[in-house]
């Protein structure tokens, strides 16, 4: 986290496309072609930010639909979105590059809807898992390439203004997530949180269909494909590794062999990464401390927020009973809470942004905590347990998402801008996946005793909460700007 503007020491590493932070030639209606972009890239944006919260209220109807799947094994229908979004999100924007980010898009947001079919129909719990995975592939796709469009069809001036629209989408759909959600399941079922991605869908190509029209594709060569396997499979075998490990057994052949295939392959992902000149993993980047300092904190963040959101639905089910809309309205006080924390964090000045974010951690932290006592029990407790702790976690993750996505901005070079908030993207979600598996792993430790299991789950995000308020903290090393 900064204090100050920091910039990275001169990079070795091929410089990214003049058009994904800077202005390229513009066309005779480049002010139409921008309001499209945008309108188009924020509504793709929207759409897959909205299946993160959506699948979170419906998880657990899917449950009971596939009572047959141990509760831990689908928790891959959340955790498989997050790995493949997050291995495949910085070759994907390299790709769009080479190939034309409008054709890209186009062809992503066409498989994101095929992908959300296919999770919709489903026969069994494979099948949605194997969707989730394709779907979070696609969203991979979207993310980078409508960014890059909305960049480099802006004009300089207005560069901020987009961004902040962009951004706003991808929290709105955050905020209106669990209603939406509740809704969809309570009338329709929970196929049906993956059936609306297809209109959506639909809409958006038919509404930019134009945006591929007389590209130029840039001869940067492909990806490093083989970077971005080994990336997700090294998260994968890792997350279940510690999703498996407590039916496994920790000690277990299994569970000791997928932790390190996981590292290893991982670490092969690194090292073609510091050698490949359009890397899976952009690590160039982390010559900057403070962007380095960003993603840590983003990862471990991401850990602690991935399980609490999950967890949110499931208490409310299992141990409240509360019905969906109940639910996705409990959810609710979270969401708006985030919403208006984040207005408030995006206007602070910048000497601010650092102790704002260990304060979002530490609020985060007391939400966490707070769950983790008696005051969450068996007896519905809204107004004098859920509202404070969805005041207080909601709040914290609006502060401290903001501020890591402003101080991830900050610490590069504009040219660098677009790889910077993918990679930054990529952290969370690599958390995220990690949370989730150890959502599954305390449950799977205390069966038959579902109060427990919350209670612990609880306690460990808010000491994972600490951590990352410990990292926030930490100063970063004064650096050269460079241009």
């Amino acid at each position: 986290m900064t204090d100050t503007i920091h910039r990275p020491s001169p990079d070795t590493s091929p410089p990214e496309p003049a058009t994904a932070g800077t202005t390229a030639t513009a066309p005779a209606d480049s002010g139409r072609a921008a309001k499209l972009a945008l309108l188009v890239a924020s509504g793709a944006a929207f759409m897959s930010f909205l299946d993160l919260s959506v699948v979170n209220i419906a998880f657990p109807e899917i449950t009971r639909d596939y009572p047959d799947t141990a509760a831990g094994t689908l928790t891959w229908v959340v955790s498989g979105y997050a790995v493949a979004f997050a291995a495949l999100l910085t070759p994907a924007g390299q790709l769009a590059d080479t190939l034309g980010r409008g054709r890209v898009f186009l062809t992503a947001l066409a498989g994101f809807a095929l992908t959300s079919l296919l999770c919709a129909l489903a026969p069994g719990a494979e099948w949605l898992i194997a969707g989730r995975f394709l779907q979070g592939g696609t969203a991979a796709f979207l993310i980078p390439a409508g960014l890059a469009l909305v960049l480099s069809s802006s004009p300089p001036e207005r560069v901020g203004m987009a961004m902040a629209a962009w951004t706003a989408a991808g929290g709105f759909a955050a905020t209106v997530g669990p209603a939406v959600g509740g809704a969809l399941v309570d009338w329709f079922g929970w196929r049906s949180v993956f059936v609306i991605n297809v209109p959506i869908a639909a809409a958006l190509i038919a509404a930019g269909w134009r945006l591929a029209r007389g590209e130029h594709r840039q001869p940067h060569g492909l990806p490093d494909l083989l970077g971005a396997v080994a990336t997700g499979l090294g998260i994968g075998t890792v997350v279940a590794a510690v999703t498996q490990g407590p039916q496994w057994g920790w000690t277990d052949a299994r569970t000791l062999g997928s932790a390190l295939i996981g590292v290893v392959l991982l670490a092969l992902a690194l090292w073609r990464s510091r050698r490949h000149p359009r890397p899976a993993i952009a690590i160039g980047l982390w010559r900057s401390h403070a962007y380095a300092l960003v993603n840590a904190v983003s990862f471990v963040f991401g850990a602690t927020m991935f399980a609490w959101l999950l967890a949110g639905p499931l208490w409310l089910d299992a141990i409240w009973q509360y019905s969906v809309l109940e639910s996705a309205a409990a959810m609710s006080v979270g969401a708006v809470a985030s919403m208006v924390t984040a207005v408030v964090a995006g206007r602070a000045p910048v000497p601010w942004q650092r102790w704002l974010g260990v304060l979002g951690a530490l609020l985060f932290a007391a939400s966490t905590f707070y769950m983790s006592t008696g005051v969450f029990d068996t007896e519905p407790a809204l107004w004098s347990g859920w509202v404070p702790a969805g005041i207080l976690g909601g709040g914290g993750i609006g502060i401290l998402v903001t501020v890591l996505g402003t101080a991830a901005a900050r610490a590069l070079p504009p040219q660098r801008f677009a790889a910077g908030v993918g990679m930054n993207i990529t952290a969370r979600q690599s958390g995220g996946a990690l949370g989730v598996a150890l959502l599954a792993a305390v449950f799977a430790a205390h069966p038959g005793q579902p109060l427990t299991a919350f209670h612990t789950l609880f306690a460990c995000c808010a000491a994972i909460a600490v951590v990352t308020a410990v990292l926030a903290a930490l100063p970063v090393r004064t650096e050269e700007t460079t241009s």
